[in-house]
């Protein structure tokens, strides 16, 4: 089951995607078994060589004896050469890390990461209208069906 974050794609444009892990709590990955966690506010940032998934809402287990922090940060897990290699491009130039989507591969949770470009408001519209177009081409194609 993968968890998307719905805004992103729309937001920016994807430059790089990376399959990394994530360090998480027995109770966490439960609930991302479960589907519940949400990164549609979510982010990535490397801090002191490492990079950290910041803002991502995982929903405590209901059974956990433990309740902890559903926002709290959380390692990701990517080579250093990976991360030496993407801290170039941020610091040159105007990209981010985003988070596209959170899953369990294998029994070990995963979280899918861009390297991506804020898009202007121009090729957000762009992108809206070419939507719209291909709706109403969509249903013009199955009024003709029918």
């Amino acid at each position: 089951m993968r968890i998307f974050n719905r805004k992103a794609r729309f937001k920016y444009q994807i430059l790089e995607k990376v399959e990394a892990g994530i360090v998480l709590t027995g109770a966490d990955i439960k609930s991302i078994r479960a589907s519940r966690a949400d990164i549609n506010e979510s982010f990535a940032k490397i801090k002191d060589g490492e990079v950290w998934l910041m803002n991502a809402h995982i929903l405590p287990w209901m059974g956990s004896q433990k309740f902890s922090d559903s926002r709290r940060d959380r390692k990701l897990l990517l080579h250093k050469k990976q991360i030496l290699n993407w801290q170039g491009k941020i610091s040159g130039g105007n990209l981010t890390l985003v988070p596209l989507a959170i899953y369990v591969k294998h029994n070990l949770a995963k979280v899918e990461v861009a390297l991506a470009k804020t898009k202007s408001k121009f090729d957000k519209r762009a992108a809206l209208k070419k939507k719209a177009v291909n709706r109403d081409i969509e249903r013009e194609v199955r009024g003709v069906k029918n």
